[in-house]
This record gives C-alpha cells, structure tokens and sequence, in this order.
C-alpha cells in the first residue's frame, strides 16, 4: 500500500514540474535536433537501458538458480 501511494506521489510530483515549465523550448534540444544528434543521444540511452535490463535480468537468473539449490 505505501509503493502504491509513494508511486502515486512520483506522478503527481512530476505532472506538476511539466506544468512549471515554460514552453519556450530548450536550446539545446533545438541544436541537437537541427544537427541530427539527437539520435545519437537517443541510440546511447537506449543501449544504456538494455545494458542494464540484460544486468537484471541475468541476476535475476543467477538469483533463481540460487533458491532451487537450497
């Protein structure tokens, strides 16, 4: 029940830093998206997420194997 209402907080929390900022645009979003890197940025920290889903989910593993010894 507190994950659930911690979770519900984190949400809240963050609908309500989207709303505090202006619409302006970031500069260096802007640059970055004119000279294509964007995609690069966007390639990187998408490889950085599967590295550490594969982390997970092989310790997850090793964390199974574990229990069926004992």
């Amino acid at each position: 029940m507190k994950s659930v209402i911690l979770a519900i907080c984190f949400i809240l929390s963050l609908s309500i830093v989207a709303f505090a900022q202006n619409s302006n645009g970031v500069d260096m979003a802007t640059e970055l998206r004119e000279s294509g890197k964007i995609y690069v940025v966007v390639m990187v920290l998408a490889v950085i997420f599967i590295g550490i889903a594969i982390y997970l989910f092989s310790i997850d593993n090793r964390l199974k194997k574990i229990e069926k010894q004992k």
